[in-house]
């Protein structure tokens, strides 16, 4: 199944799914939405042959992908049968593994959720309790296909027989794949993750192979700020822009002319360590005076306009750095106040702006709320399959 195979009825493969021809039908299907689209319009849009419109989406049909939406009236000659995208055809699942939580969302082809779970976590536990914790999770969304909303985690249905896995029922929903977004630094190419701070042990340890060996399924790994950012940016968040997460750490994730900036080595984005006091207190990563250690420790004192101010110069450096559109704010820490986290750091911005006499970067709390992370993790799945990015 390490093809994103379905057994039974369907087959979704995922390999053929991620041809650039077949992302852009299907992305224009999706947009469609359920009014559909015909295939000459399909043609006219993409650019492609009628003939190879024709061959993409009898083969999307023959997947169970795309279906009839009716017929629509023609200027000449008889009207046009329309297609429309089939949301359940295809699902993925996003989990967001934090140092002490694990959210996790079982999403459509739409990228609408369709059941939820969470449940405590020890990342420091080891590698086998936290892949069984997220294999059981992954199992239960599933095995729910969608019924399994407000869970706790848990396997929630029964094993397949023979696989050992007990991720393969017919009867469970096509899933093309699991992302997982977690703490950095990571390696978003290999799957492999380097010195997650405060987790020296799994330094090197090759996470999205462990689980695709473990699940059947196709894995994507990346830091939870890429995931986030990622989700913003399918969901229409345009131009360039930067997501602060503040939640057990603090990092933010980059988006550059549209795209999630990474960097060669994943290690854009490293935002929670810049130096910006020389004596200041340690940091979890063996630095002194970073803003992490800064702001996590005016959160701890219940100081949140402290803690807000260090965010907004960590913010301010981006800005001059970048010259991004937008600050977006996220993470549970935001959460909990986010009209005091989005005032202090538009304070600081606006003082720069007075400045430097630039315009003011637009400051405010990114859409998506406490399943933002794990949403954008599903959608590192699909956005390929729809030509939006390489997730």
């Amino acid at each position: 199944m390490r093809d994103g195979r379905r057994d039974g009825t369907g087959g979704v493969n995922l390999l053929a799914l991620r041809s650039h021809n077949t992302a852009l039908v299907l992305d224009l299907l999706r947009t469609a939405g359920a009014e559909g689209i015909s295939r000459l319009e399909l043609a006219e849009r993409t650019g492609l042959t009628p003939q190879a419109v024709s061959k993409i989406t009898a083969r999307l049909r023959a997947e169970g992908l795309a279906a009839d939406a009716g017929r629509r009236a023609s200027t000449g000659g008889k009207p046009r049968t329309v297609l429309r995208l089939v949301p359940e055809a295809g699902h993925a699942v996003g989990v967001h593994l934090d140092r002490d939580e694990l959210r996790a969302v079982l999403v459509d082809l739409d990228g609408t959720v369709v059941g939820e779970r969470s449940a405590p976590l020890d990342l420091g536990a080891g590698a086998e309790a936290v892949l069984a914790g997220v294999a059981g999770v992954v199992e239960g969304l599933w095995t729910a296909g969608g019924d399994g909303t407000g869970g706790t985690g848990g396997t929630g249905g029964n094993r397949a027989a023979g696989d050992g896995t007990g991720v393969r029922v017919p009867s469970r929903p096509a899933l093309l794949g699991v992302g997982i977004a977690l703490p950095g630094p990571l390696d978003h190419a290999r799957g492999v993750l380097h010195r997650v701070t405060g987790f020296p042990e799994w330094d090197g340890y090759p996470l999205r192979d462990a689980l695709s060996e473990r699940l059947g399924v196709p894995v994507v790994v990346d830091k939870d700020t890429n995931a986030a950012a990622l989700g913003l940016a399918v969901d229409g968040e345009g131009g360039s822009f930067a997501y602060l997460h503040l939640g057990t750490g603090l990092g933010a994730g980059l988006v550059i002319g549209g795209s999630v900036h990474r960097g060669p080595r994943t290690g854009a984005g490293e935002f929670g360590h810049q130096v910006v006091q020389l004596d200041g207190p340690r940091c979890g990563c063996g630095d002194r005076g970073c803003i992490e250690a800064l702001c996590l420790a005016a959160v701890a004192r219940g100081d949140t306009d402290e803690a807000a101010r260090v965010l907004g110069v960590g913010a301010a450096n981006l800005v001059g750095l970048l010259d991004i559109d937008r600050v977006l704010l996220g993470g549970r820490t935001i959460e909990a106040a986010p009209e005091a986290f989005a005032r202090g750091v538009r304070a600081v911005l606006d003082t720069r702006a007075r400045r430097t006499g630039d315009t003011a970067v637009p400051v405010r709390v990114a859409s998506g709320g406490g399943g933002g992370v794990a949403e954008g993790a599903a959608q590192s799945v699909l956005a390929p399959v729809f030509g939006r990015g390489d997730g």
